[in-house]
């Protein structure tokens, strides 16, 4: 049912200082005035997103939201992938051990008692391999949804945003996802995402390759080359489906790596430790520098603000950083902002744009703010 209402729901924007939504489409009843007050919120929109695109530097966070636009999997989908719909005998037995209400539905808490019970409960062969078998679930499910005819939203985010100056810093995408449908979208477009990983095969990672770019050098002549277009830097926050770690500790690319052997930060309590960890620690250090950078924009889209460790450093920065612009996406941004007993972080970002910090916030979908964004 709440799928049905964000299928529905008409795309609208807040100011910094206002209170007011101000609707982006009009329904079919609409008068000649409301239009042109659409209309008109369109227009100053798109000058707002064109002066962003335009910064110094441009930042995006993608969340869990730009993945279920392609088809992937949502957290109750990985509930029911490990638990069950009716949980399992296994399941029971496992919570029972970990002393978890399997009523909260929620794989996070579930997978985050049960690596605090194998702290002391290491030989438990019985956790250990409902733990093992929940997490080749994650991946055998954020692995196996991909399908290019999905991907419009992804191509038309990453094409738009990274056709950006020259003398502009290239785009960088820092996402939460494990799939790879910014990888997809970019080879569909032609396109290059600078993963940090080698470009010879096998790919290996090493995080000096952040700091590579790629210029279309001529064949003749003084000229140096220039940048070539479509090239931005991604950054996998959490890890990558296709990340494998060696017996020697290298990390490298492999289509179907064992849960023992990804380079997943799986969802459980522990992830603020691991996030420290290589080959997760550059893509963190990054981040945190990114968002402290002068003259940025950063785009927030599909992103809840359950990470704590993503969440406060974006809102440390919003609060100290005064050339920060900060644009977040959701579509049910107004509601969440709103909700008393929810996430703490969208009060607080909606109160910093309440005040008049240079916080926007666009009630849209991945797909529906894909087609808002201008073409440079």
């Amino acid at each position: 049912m709440t799928e049905q209402k964000q299928v529905k729901m008409r795309p609208a924007f807040r100011a910094p200082g206002t209170t007011e939504w101000r609707a982006l489409s009009a329904d079919g009843e609409s008068d000649k005035e409301r239009e042109d007050e659409v209309r008109k919120a369109r227009e100053d929109l798109k000058n707002v997103l064109l002066s962003s695109l335009q910064m110094q530097h441009l930042v995006a966070l993608a969340g869990l939201g730009c993945s279920l636009s392609a088809g992937g999997p949502s957290m109750q989908d990985l509930w029911n992938g490990a638990v069950g719909k009716e949980p399992t005998d296994a399941a029971k037995a496992t919570a029972d051990k970990v002393n978890h209400k399997l009523a909260t539905r929620n794989i996070e808490a579930l997978l985050s008692r049960i690596e605090a019970f194998l702290q002391v409960n290491e030989d438990d062969k019985a956790v250990v391999d409902f733990l093992n078998s929940s997490k080749q679930v994650i991946l055998d499910k954020c692995s196996s949804f991909l399908d290019i005819g999905k991907l419009d939203p992804h191509k038309t985010f990453l094409h738009r945003l990274s056709r950006r100056r020259a003398r502009d810093q290239r785009l960088r995408v820092f996402t939460t996802n494990y799939d790879l449908c910014f990888e997809r979208a970019a080879r569909e477009l032609g396109g290059v995402a600078l993963d940090g990983f080698s470009f010879s095969a096998p790919r290996r990672y090493d995080p000096r390759f952040f700091a590579y770019d790629i210029i279309r050098r001529p064949r003749s002549g003084d000229d140096l080359g220039n940048y070539l277009e479509g090239v931005f830097l991604l950054y996998k926050l959490h890890g990558s489906v296709n990340w494998a770690k060696g017996e020697d500790g290298t990390i490298h690319e492999k289509d179907t790596p064992s849960p023992a052997e990804a380079c997943l930060i799986y969802p459980a309590s522990g992830k603020y430790q691991q996030s420290f960890v290589e080959p997760h620690l550059e893509s963190m250090a990054q981040y945190l520098a990114a968002v402290r950078e002068p003259n940025t924009c950063v785009l927030i889209v599909g992103f809840g603000f359950n990470d704590g460790h993503l969440a406060e450093p974006l809102l440390a920065a919003a609060q100290s950083n005064p050339n920060l612009r900060l644009i977040i996406v959701d579509p049910g941004a107004d509601e969440k902002a709103k909700d008393a007993n929810g996430n703490l972080y969208w009060r607080q970002f909606f109160n910093l744009g309440g005040r008049g910090e240079d916080v926007w916030f666009i009630k849209a979908s991945f797909e529906d703010f894909a087609q808002l964004i201008p073409d440079l």
